[in-house]
Protein backbone atom coordinates (compact mmCIF):
# COMPACT_ATOMS: atom_id res chain seq x y z
CA UNK A 1 0.00 0.00 0.00
CA UNK A 2 1.25 3.39 -0.44
CA UNK A 3 2.47 5.61 2.50
CA UNK A 4 0.20 7.76 1.41
CA UNK A 5 -2.57 8.47 -1.07
CA UNK A 6 -2.10 10.68 -4.03
CA UNK A 7 -5.44 12.24 -5.00
CA UNK A 8 -6.13 14.93 -8.25
CA UNK A 9 -9.16 16.35 -10.41
CA UNK A 10 -9.58 15.78 -13.70
CA UNK A 11 -8.31 19.14 -14.76
CA UNK A 12 -4.73 17.73 -14.53
CA UNK A 13 -5.73 16.01 -17.72
CA UNK A 14 -3.35 13.18 -17.28
CA UNK A 15 -3.92 9.48 -19.19
CA UNK A 16 -5.92 7.23 -17.43
CA UNK A 17 -2.92 4.81 -17.85
CA UNK A 18 -0.21 6.68 -15.76
CA UNK A 19 -3.75 7.41 -13.02
CA UNK A 20 -4.29 4.07 -12.57
CA UNK A 21 -0.37 2.80 -13.20
CA UNK A 22 0.32 5.04 -10.36
CA UNK A 23 -2.67 4.83 -7.97
CA UNK A 24 -3.54 8.52 -7.77
CA UNK A 25 -7.09 9.08 -7.11
CA UNK A 26 -9.15 11.54 -10.08
CA UNK A 27 -11.90 13.42 -8.66
CA UNK A 28 -13.88 14.59 -12.41
CA UNK A 29 -15.56 17.35 -12.55
CA UNK A 30 -18.63 17.85 -14.37
CA UNK A 31 -19.50 19.98 -17.70
CA UNK A 32 -22.75 20.55 -19.46
CA UNK A 33 -23.16 20.26 -23.73
CA UNK A 34 -26.63 20.78 -24.84
CA UNK A 35 -28.32 20.70 -21.45
CA UNK A 36 -26.87 17.35 -20.58
CA UNK A 37 -24.17 16.92 -17.84
CA UNK A 38 -21.55 14.79 -18.27
CA UNK A 39 -18.31 13.86 -15.69
CA UNK A 40 -19.11 14.07 -12.10
CA UNK A 41 -20.04 10.59 -11.25
CA UNK A 42 -21.82 10.04 -14.51
CA UNK A 43 -21.14 9.11 -18.31
CA UNK A 44 -18.11 10.55 -19.83
CA UNK A 45 -18.48 12.19 -23.37
CA UNK A 46 -16.04 10.97 -25.87
CA UNK A 47 -13.04 13.82 -25.97
CA UNK A 48 -13.18 13.73 -29.84
CA UNK A 49 -16.95 13.67 -30.22
CA UNK A 50 -16.28 16.97 -27.39
CA UNK A 51 -14.29 18.40 -29.91
CA UNK A 52 -16.49 17.67 -33.47
CA UNK A 53 -19.34 19.16 -31.34
CA UNK A 54 -17.10 22.56 -30.33
CA UNK A 55 -16.15 23.21 -34.09
CA UNK A 56 -19.39 22.14 -34.74
CA UNK A 57 -20.84 25.47 -32.98
CA UNK A 58 -21.82 23.59 -29.60
CA UNK A 59 -20.94 26.25 -26.49
CA UNK A 60 -20.00 23.80 -23.21
CA UNK A 61 -20.46 24.95 -19.26
CA UNK A 62 -18.37 23.59 -16.57
CA UNK A 63 -19.07 23.52 -13.09
CA UNK A 64 -17.36 23.22 -10.06
CA UNK A 65 -17.01 20.16 -7.52
CA UNK A 66 -19.10 20.82 -4.17
CA UNK A 67 -17.73 20.18 -0.70
CA UNK A 68 -20.57 17.68 -0.05
CA UNK A 69 -19.14 15.51 -3.19
CA UNK A 70 -15.23 15.76 -1.86
CA UNK A 71 -16.81 14.69 1.13
CA UNK A 72 -18.06 11.71 -0.11
CA UNK A 73 -14.90 11.53 -1.97
CA UNK A 74 -12.25 11.49 0.98
CA UNK A 75 -14.76 9.36 3.19
CA UNK A 76 -13.97 6.85 0.61
CA UNK A 77 -10.25 7.11 0.50
CA UNK A 78 -9.69 7.57 4.37
CA UNK A 79 -10.81 3.79 4.38
CA UNK A 80 -7.86 2.64 3.09
CA UNK A 81 -5.31 5.50 3.82
CA UNK A 82 -5.59 7.58 7.12
CA UNK A 83 -2.83 10.23 4.72
CA UNK A 84 -4.23 11.59 1.75
CA UNK A 85 -2.82 14.51 -0.40
CA UNK A 86 -4.72 16.25 -2.67
CA UNK A 87 -3.18 18.66 -5.31
CA UNK A 88 -6.02 20.80 -6.83
CA UNK A 89 -7.09 22.60 -9.59
CA UNK A 90 -5.88 26.61 -9.66
CA UNK A 91 -7.99 29.01 -7.27
CA UNK A 92 -7.79 31.96 -9.64
CA UNK A 93 -9.76 29.67 -12.34
CA UNK A 94 -11.87 27.76 -10.10
CA UNK A 95 -13.70 27.08 -6.08
CA UNK A 96 -12.86 23.22 -6.65
CA UNK A 97 -9.80 23.69 -4.21
CA UNK A 98 -11.98 25.65 -1.55
CA UNK A 99 -14.95 23.24 -1.85
CA UNK A 100 -11.98 20.68 -1.26
CA UNK A 101 -10.37 22.33 2.11
CA UNK A 102 -14.01 22.46 3.54
CA UNK A 103 -14.42 19.14 3.13
CA UNK A 104 -11.11 17.92 4.67
CA UNK A 105 -11.62 20.07 7.35
CA UNK A 106 -15.13 18.41 8.23
CA UNK A 107 -13.69 15.36 7.63
CA UNK A 108 -10.36 15.45 9.99
CA UNK A 109 -12.63 17.12 12.73
CA UNK A 110 -14.31 14.15 12.81
CA UNK A 111 -11.42 11.99 11.98
CA UNK A 112 -8.73 13.44 14.26
CA UNK A 113 -5.94 10.36 13.07
CA UNK A 114 -6.69 10.99 9.34
CA UNK A 115 -4.27 14.22 8.13
CA UNK A 116 -5.74 15.66 4.82
CA UNK A 117 -3.80 18.09 3.18
CA UNK A 118 -5.13 20.54 0.37
CA UNK A 119 -2.70 22.18 -1.48
CA UNK A 120 -3.89 24.78 -4.74
CA UNK A 121 -1.28 24.27 -7.37
CA UNK A 122 -1.62 27.07 -8.94
CA UNK A 123 -2.01 25.41 -12.25
CA UNK A 124 -4.17 24.00 -14.85
CA UNK A 125 -4.31 21.18 -17.67
CA UNK A 126 -1.01 19.57 -17.37
CA UNK A 127 0.47 21.81 -15.53
CA UNK A 128 -1.23 20.52 -12.79
CA UNK A 129 0.10 16.96 -14.14
CA UNK A 130 3.17 17.84 -14.08
CA UNK A 131 2.80 19.04 -10.09
CA UNK A 132 1.09 15.59 -9.55
CA UNK A 133 4.49 13.56 -11.54
CA UNK A 134 6.49 15.09 -9.07
CA UNK A 135 4.47 14.28 -6.09
CA UNK A 136 4.48 10.83 -7.47
CA UNK A 137 8.39 10.56 -8.12
CA UNK A 138 9.00 11.85 -4.23
CA UNK A 139 6.08 9.34 -3.00
CA UNK A 140 7.87 6.62 -5.51
CA UNK A 141 11.53 8.03 -4.12
CA UNK A 142 10.36 6.98 -0.30
CA UNK A 143 9.64 10.90 0.74
CA UNK A 144 6.76 11.20 3.17
CA UNK A 145 3.93 13.41 2.60
CA UNK A 146 5.41 16.00 4.61
CA UNK A 147 8.68 16.31 2.43
CA UNK A 148 6.73 16.33 -0.15
CA UNK A 149 4.34 18.44 0.54
CA UNK A 150 6.83 20.86 1.46
CA UNK A 151 8.96 20.71 -1.95
CA UNK A 152 5.66 21.41 -4.08
CA UNK A 153 4.70 24.44 -1.68
CA UNK A 154 8.23 25.90 -2.50
CA UNK A 155 8.18 25.37 -5.86
CA UNK A 156 4.62 25.57 -6.71
CA UNK A 157 5.52 29.24 -8.86
CA UNK A 158 8.47 26.67 -10.88
CA UNK A 159 5.84 25.19 -12.71
CA UNK A 160 5.30 27.02 -16.32
CA UNK A 161 2.65 27.61 -18.51
CA UNK A 162 2.82 28.35 -21.64
CA UNK A 163 0.21 28.08 -24.93
CA UNK A 164 -1.54 29.52 -27.84
CA UNK A 165 -5.16 29.02 -28.62
CA UNK A 166 -6.63 28.43 -32.41
CA UNK A 167 -10.06 30.24 -31.96
CA UNK A 168 -10.41 33.63 -29.78
CA UNK A 169 -14.34 33.45 -29.30
CA UNK A 170 -13.61 30.80 -26.97
CA UNK A 171 -11.83 33.31 -24.71
CA UNK A 172 -13.85 35.90 -25.29
CA UNK A 173 -16.86 33.35 -24.11
CA UNK A 174 -14.40 32.90 -20.87
CA UNK A 175 -14.60 36.86 -20.33
CA UNK A 176 -10.34 36.63 -21.23
CA UNK A 177 -10.51 39.01 -24.68
CA UNK A 178 -13.03 41.75 -25.43
CA UNK A 179 -15.65 40.51 -28.47
CA UNK A 180 -13.65 42.59 -30.99
CA UNK A 181 -10.11 41.07 -30.01
CA UNK A 182 -11.81 38.31 -30.70
CA UNK A 183 -13.24 39.66 -34.38
CA UNK A 184 -9.73 41.68 -35.11
CA UNK A 185 -7.61 38.57 -34.09
CA UNK A 186 -9.66 35.84 -36.29
CA UNK A 187 -9.33 37.89 -39.15
CA UNK A 188 -5.58 39.24 -39.17
CA UNK A 189 -4.65 35.62 -37.67
CA UNK A 190 -3.83 36.55 -34.80
CA UNK A 191 -2.39 34.26 -32.02
CA UNK A 192 -2.79 35.14 -28.41
CA UNK A 193 -0.26 33.55 -26.40
CA UNK A 194 -0.59 33.04 -22.59
CA UNK A 195 0.82 31.81 -19.45
CA UNK A 196 -0.65 31.09 -16.01
CA UNK A 197 0.36 33.66 -13.72
CA UNK A 198 1.67 33.43 -9.96
CA UNK A 199 -1.70 33.83 -8.54
CA UNK A 200 -2.92 30.94 -11.10
CA UNK A 201 -4.77 32.94 -13.43
CA UNK A 202 -5.06 33.19 -16.91
CA UNK A 203 -2.68 36.00 -18.59
CA UNK A 204 -1.89 36.92 -22.29
CA UNK A 205 1.57 37.13 -22.65
CA UNK A 206 1.97 38.42 -26.23
CA UNK A 207 0.59 37.55 -29.82
CA UNK A 208 1.95 36.46 -33.17
CA UNK A 209 0.63 36.20 -36.30
CA UNK A 210 -0.04 32.95 -37.93
CA UNK A 211 -0.34 28.96 -36.49
CA UNK A 212 3.38 27.99 -36.77
CA UNK A 213 5.18 31.09 -35.11
CA UNK A 214 2.51 30.49 -32.50
CA UNK A 215 3.97 27.21 -31.78
CA UNK A 216 7.59 28.52 -31.50
CA UNK A 217 6.89 31.57 -30.02
CA UNK A 218 6.10 28.55 -26.98
CA UNK A 219 9.46 26.75 -27.44
CA UNK A 220 10.75 30.50 -27.23
CA UNK A 221 9.04 31.18 -23.98
CA UNK A 222 10.76 27.97 -22.87
CA UNK A 223 14.50 29.01 -23.33
CA UNK A 224 13.70 32.18 -22.05
CA UNK A 225 11.82 31.17 -18.39
CA UNK A 226 14.32 28.08 -17.79
CA UNK A 227 17.45 29.15 -16.22
CA UNK A 228 19.05 27.01 -13.90
CA UNK A 229 15.92 24.87 -13.73
CA UNK A 230 17.19 23.47 -16.94
CA UNK A 231 18.26 20.32 -15.35
CA UNK A 232 15.60 19.45 -13.48
CA UNK A 233 13.29 19.02 -16.25
CA UNK A 234 13.04 15.70 -16.45
CA UNK A 235 10.04 15.49 -17.91
CA UNK A 236 8.33 17.57 -20.17
CA UNK A 237 4.66 17.96 -20.76
CA UNK A 238 2.18 19.13 -23.70
CA UNK A 239 -1.32 19.35 -23.60
CA UNK A 240 -3.99 19.64 -27.26
CA UNK A 241 -7.09 20.44 -27.82
CA UNK A 242 -7.56 17.64 -30.53
CA UNK A 243 -4.18 19.02 -32.28
CA UNK A 244 -1.74 16.12 -31.84
CA UNK A 245 -0.09 17.15 -35.23
CA UNK A 246 0.73 20.40 -33.62
CA UNK A 247 1.92 19.07 -30.04
CA UNK A 248 4.41 16.51 -31.90
CA UNK A 249 5.75 19.92 -33.55
CA UNK A 250 5.74 21.25 -30.44
CA UNK A 251 7.57 18.40 -28.97
CA UNK A 252 10.12 18.38 -31.84
CA UNK A 253 11.32 21.83 -31.42
CA UNK A 254 12.34 21.18 -27.80
CA UNK A 255 14.12 18.11 -28.04
CA UNK A 256 16.13 20.12 -31.21
CA UNK A 257 16.78 23.06 -28.75
CA UNK A 258 17.42 21.45 -25.47
CA UNK A 259 17.53 17.45 -25.99
CA UNK A 260 14.76 16.44 -23.71
CA UNK A 261 13.69 12.91 -24.65
CA UNK A 262 10.92 11.94 -22.11
CA UNK A 263 7.82 13.74 -22.81
CA UNK A 264 4.15 13.28 -22.08
CA UNK A 265 1.68 14.32 -24.64
CA UNK A 266 -2.41 14.24 -24.01
CA UNK A 267 -5.44 15.88 -24.98
CA UNK A 268 -6.67 18.68 -23.18
CA UNK A 269 -10.19 17.11 -21.40
CA UNK A 270 -13.92 18.59 -21.69
CA UNK A 271 -13.48 21.20 -18.73
CA UNK A 272 -10.35 22.82 -19.45
CA UNK A 273 -11.17 22.58 -23.15
CA UNK A 274 -15.00 23.60 -22.97
CA UNK A 275 -12.58 27.63 -22.74
CA UNK A 276 -9.46 27.22 -24.57
CA UNK A 277 -11.16 25.56 -27.41
CA UNK A 278 -9.97 23.35 -30.12
CA UNK A 279 -6.74 23.33 -31.49
CA UNK A 280 -5.00 24.76 -28.24
CA UNK A 281 -1.29 23.66 -27.74
CA UNK A 282 -0.04 23.84 -24.26
CA UNK A 283 3.63 23.53 -22.67
CA UNK A 284 4.42 22.79 -19.59
CA UNK A 285 7.60 22.57 -17.68
CA UNK A 286 9.82 23.81 -14.32
CA UNK A 287 11.64 27.67 -14.88
CA UNK A 288 12.43 30.37 -12.99
CA UNK A 289 9.53 32.56 -13.39
CA UNK A 290 6.43 31.89 -14.35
Amino acid sequence: MSRFKLVTDSTADLPQEFLGQHDIGCVNLSYIVDGQTYGGSGVEMDWKEFYALMRDGKMPSTSQINPDEFKRYFEECIKENSEILYLAFSSGLSGTCNSAKIAAAEIMEANPQVNIVVIDSLCASMGEGLFVYKAVRMREEGKSMDETVTWLKDHALNFVHVFTVDDLFHLHRGGRVSRATAMIGTIASIKPILHVDDEGHLVALSKTRGRKKSLIALVDLMEKKMGQFKDQNDMIMISHGDALEDAEFVKAEVQSRFGFDNFMINHIGPTIGSHSGPGTIALFFLGETR
